[in-house]
């Protein structure tokens, strides 16, 4: 596996999301940038889940089909050219951190360069995208932040 890294401008990982981000905000998803993708890669999946949700992962944003020239995608925007799958909120698109209140919940950002490309239809879900993946990831990498409403 290549050296794939993801990052923010708006938090460090393992920091704080702003509020900005989330439900509590403007809900609009944060600017993430990569790189280290390797040569061959024909597309990128981002997924961002929580694993701390009461009823277990709960998922906030599925895209796929990120063309293999796209290496950031701006605060609150869609990547060119790819599919955006539903989250757990019932909507296509970002859905920004939203727990219960108390202790602070993680929230994975997780970017997956693949050797193919998803014969997905718009607003699939994040486990029809992970099933789809399986033997195709050629690089990975993760960003998490974390957020509780208080």
């Amino acid at each position: 596996m290549m050296n794939l890294r993801l990052s923010s401008s708006a938090f460090e990982s393992g920091g704080d999301i702003p509020m900005k981000y989330t439900c509590d905000g403007n809900d609009v998803s944060p600017p993430l940038e990569w790189n280290g993708a390797p040569d061959g890669t024909q597309s990128f999946v981002l997924i961002c889940d929580d694993p701390d949700a009461p009823r277990g992962t709960w998922s906030h944003w599925v895209i796929y089909n990120i063309p293999p020239n796209v290496s950031q995608l701006p605060e609150g925007a869609k990547a060119p050219g790819a599919a955006e799958g539903r989250n757990d909120f019932g909507n296509t698109g970002y859905g920004g951190p939203c727990p219960p209140r108390g202790p602070a919940h993680r929230y994975y950002f997780r970017l997956y360069a693949l050797d193919t490309t998803l014969d997905l239809p718009p607003g699939a879900t994040r486990q029809q995208a992970l099933d789809r993946i399986q033997n195709h990831i050629v690089a990975q990498a993760e960003l998490m932040g974390r957020y509780a409403r208080r």
